[in-house]
């Protein structure tokens, strides 16, 4: 009898062996995913035997079980993330528990690039099918309630290559946005060099944005500053074409005219009102904004686009008359008034 339950004990001791063998070989053993890799969501809600589930039945996961059971063992079951997750060829369910518990999810990107309006910025996130669109338009009330105490937004919103997840909100991202403007000209405003005509950070925020619009070119920013600068400082009118496009709005159809430049009823045609336009317009980046706290020094008060996306700069109107007539009265073929910017 002894000798038959020392038998019947050993059989169990290696039926146990085998199956713990066996349950180690399949967590273990890589689940079956594709080269290409599999894209699992698991969204808000979801429980790991219900991810569990779903990789079943797309036939990745063999023992959705043996993941659901061992999850809840070690309490992981519970600190699972939401998100959109790329599963690469190899992984095991162990790397999957430990993947959704990191919440290393796929990482999208989003550019919002210098010089737009916040229209365009709102339109190009509208486009992002990973983003959840929630936002109206530019003229959505919650923009207008995050910028206070400014009433207009145009401007506040800093253009750069923003991160995001599935599930993610275009709002999100526009506050993410505006928070890096805030801190992007309050550190740009605190090393502004001496003697600037402008009262406070949001002025150099218009000037940036003008400059902004003015050129693309890298090394012509403080110059384009420069001129604005001194034509402040002596009272003289800005002249920007690019005011008074952003004040014709959708009225403007690619071909400014002799007749915008006189018009008053334009807030921002800068041919009429003195000093600057009311707001910003366009989103400006960090090199135009230091450019308007930081104008070069010189005598230039004019500029004329070449045609090629770079401007002649003169000290006084009988050379910018002459510029005007080389450059302008005899355009070349191809003639564009600067490097060309989104719109």
């Amino acid at each position: 009898m002894i000798q038959k339950l020392v038998v019947l004990a050993l059989a169990l001791a290696v039926l146990l062996a085998l199956g713990v063998g066996e349950l180690r070989q399949r967590w273990a053993a890589p689940l079956s995913i594709p080269s290409e890799g599999y894209t699992l969501v698991v969204e808000k809600g979801d429980s790991l035997r219900k991810a569990a589930q779903h990789l079943q039945t797309a036939g990745v996961l063999p023992c959705p079980r043996l993941l659901a059971l061992y999850g809840r063992w070690t309490g992981l079951d519970q600190q699972i993330k939401r998100g959109e997750y790329l599963l690469a060829e190899g992984t095991t369910a162990e790397d999957l528990l430990m993947q959704l518990h990191r919440g290393d999810v796929i990482q999208y990107q989003v550019t919002l690039p210098e010089g737009i309006t916040l229209d365009s910025a709102v339109d190009i996130l509208a486009a992002e099918d990973k983003l959840e669109n929630t936002l109206t338009g530019g003229k959505d009330t919650r923009i207008y309630e995050l910028i206070k105490p400014e009433s207009h937004p145009e401007g506040l919103f800093f253009p750069d290559t923003y991160r995001y997840v599935r599930g993610d909100t275009d709002w999100s991202i526009l506050q993410r946005a505006h928070t890096a403007m805030q801190d992007a000209l309050a550190e740009e405003w605190k090393a502004r060099a001496d003697g600037l005509p402008y009262q406070t950070p949001y002025e150099a925020l218009i000037m940036a944005s003008i400059i902004e619009r003015e050129t693309g070119l890298p090394e012509e920013r403080e110059q384009i500053s420069g001129v604005f600068v001194r034509r402040l400082e002596q009272g003289m009118l800005l002249q920007t074409d690019p005011t008074v496009i952003y004040g014709l709005g959708d009225t403007f159809n690619g071909n400014l005219q002799r007749h915008h430049l006189t018009e008053d009823d334009n807030p921002y045609n800068t041919y009429r009102i003195s000093g600057l336009p009311p707001t910003p317009i366009a989103l400006p980046g960090r090199a135009a904004i230091r450019a308007a706290l930081h104008p070069e020094e010189g005598d230039a008060l004019y500029f004329v686009a070449r045609g090629d996306g770079g401007h002649v700069f003169s000290d006084n109107l009988t050379e910018h008359n002459r510029a005007v007539r080389r450059y302008q009265l005899q355009r070349r073929e191809n003639y564009r008034s600067s490097p060309e910017q989104p719109r």
